[in-house]
């Protein structure tokens, strides 16, 4: 999947319809957006233009998370566009997203399927607020069907930053694996590694409305984990009885009681 890395700035405004420059090394062209009414305006027809417009569900979607007060002249960002983007399957809770950096690449993309004969990472977390406390569980399987189970405490009171902690402790575990499936009910950590951290790292680690990504050190430990590793991940819809699921959730939650 080819990538566009585009830089958008905000170059004026006239009764909240914004007129926003897109450019890339090689080419730019304007477009006017209102972020109340949604209407976006592609003012020229180039290069460009129809490069955004062949993806612009993916535009929009840049667009339409803004918040309304971070639409001023002068507000700057990078993005990228994922050519092609089958925007309804990376959007299938049913389907494997992937992540493979080996060999110095970067490839991103949708299966049905997993591979066989791969290493099986589940991880869950839980937060017990009445005791300020929460603990995670790591199950690996291997492709042979033998188990290795750990869990931990911590002091973190964030659910999402739990379930964070368990995938970074997993591949920590595995680091000497090179193809991994990450089994997870969070989509915090399905979506973050395999879309959101792309564009964070190109705004030095900051949101589309210009604010500090939350849990950054925590993203970058990830991040670093998953350099040369093929990783795919799969998502389990939380307390829907998948064996190792259950299983990752009852130690964690043990390990949140203590």
């Amino acid at each position: 999947m080819k990538l566009f890395v585009l830089n958008m700035e905000i170059i004026d405004e006239d009764n909240s319809i914004f007129t926003i420059m897109i450019s890339s090394k090689e080419h730019s062209t304007t477009v006017e957006f209102n972020p109340v009414s949604k209407v976006l305006n592609f003012l020229k027809d180039d290069r460009l233009s129809k490069i955004i417009i062949k993806n612009e569900y993916q535009f929009r979607k840049v667009l339409h998370i803004k918040k309304l007060e971070t639409y001023y002249k002068g507000f700057k960002l990078k993005f990228v566009l994922r050519d092609k983007k089958d925007v309804a399957a990376f959007g299938d809770i049913s389907k494997i997203l992937v992540v493979d950096k080996r060999a110095g690449n970067y490839k991103n993309y949708v299966i049905d399927t997993g591979r066989e004969s791969i290493v099986e990472l589940y991880v869950d977390g839980s937060y017990m607020e009445k005791k300020s406390k929460g603990g995670y569980a790591v199950i690996i399987k291997s492709p042979e069907g033998n188990y290795k189970l750990r869990s931990f405490e911590t002091d973190v009171n964030s659910s999402s930053l739990i379930e964070l902690l368990a995938a970074i402790k997993g591949l920590e575990l595995l680091s000497e694996t090179e193809e991994i499936r990450i089994v997870t009910d969070s989509q915090y950590v399905r979506k973050g590694l395999t879309e959101w951290i792309i564009n964070w790292k190109l705004n030095d680690w900051q949101t589309a409305n210009g604010e500090k990504v939350k849990n950054i050190e925590y993203w970058k430990k990830f991040d670093a984990l998953s350099d040369n590793k093929y990783i795919e991940f799969k998502y389990v819809k939380a307390h829907s009885q998948q064996f190792e699921n259950t299983m990752a959730d009852l130690y964690a939650k043990d390990m949140a009681k203590r």
